[in-house]
């Protein structure tokens, strides 16, 4: 059986604290493990939610669990315990007090959690981290700080699991052994039915909690560690809970696992710290922003922290990371949310990765997706961390999705744009030469790449499975143009051209085959027969996505997906409430998805329809704070404001679907590394003055762009090293360029809307700007609201002094430019539609 380096879990208590003084907080002071210096980094401090989930995620383990503190502990690949809880028995106290009824408070920062109990007697934090940069055998690191006004024993309860992640198989149930160590204390050993495997669980000055004779029948004891703490001698001691995982060693192993244990002990205050320092120099290498609205500037740091802890070692090379989809605890299954690989997740996070540099983590995982290249060229879908011990390619999962293989192409060459990395486009030119042959030769209506290669996007439907969806046929034609940009870089300009000629023929072929005139959508699918299945979905978004394509066609459909047809207050579902199998819980048939919701929002800001793409933006950004402190979740509920009880509360597209919208959308960002060429449409929200950008790449370094309203000009200028040789445009009207400074024109008047996520169980009931015309001399809204309702808007004036009357409307006093707009909506049923008109 295959052997596995060492890899451990070290759970340790500690001396420092997170303060929790605020609900939701941008930015918390930590103290280092000594308690000296002190790092700013965003955080969230609120009130545990007790169902809700929490996720420590780092490339070698993870700690799943929810907010009451209950957790599970894996070393991946397996499960080594579960149901990790904490009872408390105080002198001259004669109640036992289950400690994790008592959480009361969370505190995440991007390098560790922590959930403190808080009782009359004592207080607990229990303060968790998965180290980025550790030796193997440090997997996580979960650090408890106890506080008591009497002595206190605490038990350490948890269940023994030693199980492989699916679809491994793992023995039926481990066998727990105590080993007495000098001094009176000891360690558990779990040995596993495969008998080279064992991990071992050690606290130091614990003794062991139930150890059932051989002669009692069999039952499922948990194991247990019973700490026995003392105010007045033990204030200031640590005791550490260490857990190693490895294959048996010859000979002695005991003292072998002994030594490692102490290992472990030794080297707690270095784990923490490099854990510390990592995450201090990620955010300061990688973008930021800076803008009015402090929430959005966290929340998306956030999403980039939350994407980068979701890198974890492949198992077959133990020097490269992955990224994997997402986790949440797995109950009693051996499965943690999506915690493996998945090449279209991978591939659609990538645009957001590339945008705030991390490069490394591209190549990476391009790298990875290549090495499981099938010898045809297509790419793979999905590989389990335990992929290796079964035999994976008798299971339908490594090459089920089609869209894998255009995305590969669209991922490189955006990283090949902002990069300018040509070097890494020539090295893998076979294999992006392999992935372009097979999209080509397996067409169908039009010519066009289709799902009878796996699926296209959704893995079931009603009545039947599609065989060409528009969501295919839309990659298809990016990919193409990609693919001619990356056959161009490599020197095969007459693959480039023919390339750039299929890109055409597509896009011809969709606007005759999918556009329905009668309703103004585009088919959901196109079969051979001629038929189309003319389901309203939000699939065709997916045409704006990269910059380099469009769909003919705008309205209505931008209208519907804007209106409460398709957007909850929450997000956007993935097809119209009207169908008649539309239902709110079902995976591929009315359930909100943030990745849905992304899409969405770049394809309306790309399209002017920007006050939904920023109501669309900031539901993807809000959800940070919703479920998995600091992550997005996967899915929710089309009808009510909830995630779904199996939602992956920690999802890698969730995450980077905050960021592309925000760089490419809101700041309207087209990178051009090659000629030297930034070009910038931003659509800020009006009652922003000012914002920046930090360490936005570009090629081989970083520029900083701040944007200032100034009169009837937004001014956007460059700074930093690459500022010099950058040459900076615009696809707005009147753009002028001086140098690294972009002057674009203002209207004379601007709209704001507010953005904020409702209270669980709502219904949706918020606004809807369903559409939006400006002329020099005026602006009109389609708005859209409950009946009855009222409803503000904001108005910006750029020019002075200027007289707005309005129509539908009621304008209020101006403060510093900025006036309230009123809308009161008339009688009707649900939602009613209203034009409001500002002229001047």
């Amino acid at each position: 059986m295959k052997q596995f380096s060492s890899a451990s879990i070290l759970l340790l208590l500690c001396r420092w604290l997170v303060p929790a003084q605020a609900q939701i907080s941008s930015l918390a002071t930590l103290h280092d493990f000594a308690g000296g210096s002190k790092l700013a980094q965003p955080a969230i401090s609120r009130e545990v939610v007790t169902d809700k989930p929490f996720s420590v995620v780092g490339p070698r383990g993870a700690l799943l669990g929810q907010q009451n503190g209950i957790y599970e502990a894996w070393i991946f690949p397996w499960k080594i315990i579960s149901g990790m809880r904490i009872t408390a028995e105080m002198q001259d106290y004669p109640v036992t007090i289950d400690v994790n009824q008592h959480a009361a408070w969370v505190d995440v920062t991007p390098d560790h959690t922590t959930i403190t109990y808080s009782h009359a007697n004592f207080t607990v934090k229990q303060i968790m981290t998965a180290p980025k940069e550790t030796p193997d055998y440090a997997g996580v690191l979960v650090c408890y700080k106890i506080q008591a006004v009497r002595p206190i024993t605490l038990t350490f309860s948890f269940e023994p699991v030693m199980q492989r992640m699916w679809p491994a198989e793992s023995g039926d149930h481990p066998s727990p052994e105590w080993v007495r160590t000098a001094g009176g204390s000891g360690f558990y050993i779990l040995h596993d039915a495969f008998p080279d495997h064992y991990a071992a669980l050690a606290m130091p000055r614990a003794e062991p909690g139930i150890l059932p004779p051989y002669q009692e029948r069999a039952a499922a004891w948990p194991l247990q560690f019973v700490l026995h703490y003392d105010p007045r001698k033990d204030a200031d001691k640590l005791f550490p809970l260490l857990v190693t995982f490895a294959g048996h060693t010859q000979g002695v192993f005991k003292e072998e696992v002994a030594k490692g244990l102490s290992a472990l002990d030794s080297v707690a205050e270095s784990i923490y710290r490099k854990n510390e320092s990592y995450y201090q120099a990620f955010l300061a290498q990688y973008t930021s922003i800076d803008t009015p609205d402090p929430e959005l500037n966290a929340e998306f740091s956030w999403a980039e922290t939350a994407i980068d802890q979701l890198r974890v070692r492949t198992q077959e090379d133990r020097n490269r990371e992955a990224l994997t989809a997402g986790f949440v605890a797995s109950g009693d299954s051996a499965r943690p949310g999506f915690g493996w690989f998945f090449g279209r997740d991978a591939l659609w996070s990538l645009y957001a990765v590339n945008s705030y540099g991390d490069f490394e983590t591209t190549r990476q995982e391009i790298a990875f997706l290549l090495q499981h290249q099938r010898a045809d060229g297509k790419i793979m879908h999905e590989w389990s961390q335990t992929a290796g011990m079964v035999d994976w390619k008798s299971l339908p999962y490594e090459y089920a999705a089609a869209d894998s293989t255009p995305l590969l192409l669209m991922a490189v060459d955006d990283y090949l744009k902002i990069s300018g990395d040509a070097a890494f486009v020539r090295a893998n030119w076979d294999a992006l030469a392999r992935a372009w042959q097979f999209e080509t030769s397996h067409v169908s209506v039009g010519g066009i790449y289709n799902n009878q290669q796996g699926s296209g996007w959704v893995e079931s439907w009603v009545p039947s499975m599609p065989h060409q969806e528009i969501y295919l046929a839309a990659l298809d034609e990016q990919a193409s143009l990609a693919f001619a940009d990356l056959a161009q870089t490599s020197g095969h300009s007459d693959l480039a051209q023919s390339a750039k000629q299929r890109a055409v023929k597509i896009g011809d072929v969709i606007e005759k085959e999918y556009f329905l005139a009668a309703t103004g959508f585009y088919a959901f699918s196109h079969n051979d027969d001629g038929s189309t299945d003319d389901t309203p979905t939000i699939f065709p978004s997916v045409a704006w996505w990269d910059g380099s394509f469009k769909l003919g066609h705008t309205d209505p459909m931008f209208t519907r997906w804007a209106s409460s047809e398709f957007s909850t207050d929450w997000g956007t579902r993935i097809l119209s409430d009207r169908v008649s199998f539309y239902d709110p819980i079902s995976y591929h048939q009315g359930t909100v998805w943030p990745l849905y919701t992304g899409w969405a929002s770049l394809a309306e800001y790309r399209a002017g329809y920007v006050l939904s793409g920023y109501a669309h933006l900031m539901q993807n950004a809000n959800l940070t704070w919703a479920q998995d402190p600091g992550s997005v979740t996967e899915l929710l509920s089309g009808q009510f404001y909830q995630a779904l009880g199996r939602s992956t509360a920690h999802q890698l597209w969730s995450s980077a679907m905050v960021i592309s919208p925000v760089l490419r959308g809101m700041f309207g960002l087209e990178w051009n590394a090659a000629s030297h060429t930034l070009t910038i449409t931003p659509h800020l929200p009006a009652d922003w003055k000012t914002a920046t950008i930090h360490h936005l790449p570009f090629g081989e370094s970083d520029v900083d762009l701040t944007f200032t309203r100034r009169g009837r000009d937004l001014i956007v200028q460059a700074s930093g090293t690459s500022a010099e040789k950058m040459h900076l445009q615009s696809r707005a009207v009147g753009a002028r360029i001086e140098g690294a400074t972009l002057n674009i024109p203002l209207p004379a008047a601007e709209v704001a809307i507010a953005a904020h996520l409702p209270a669980f169980g709502q219904e949706t009931r918020q606004m809807k700007v369903l559409n939006q015309q400006s002329t020099s001399n005026g602006i009109t809204l389609t708005l859209a609201a409950p009946a009855l309702s009222r409803q503000t808007l904001v108005l910006r004036q750029n020019i002075a002094n200027m007289k707005v009357h309005a129509e539908g409307a009621q304008i209020g006093a101006a403060i510093d430019g900025l006036q309230s707009i009123t809308v009161d909506f008339p009688v009707g049923e649900g939602y009613v539609t209203k034009t409001v008109k500002f002229s001047w």
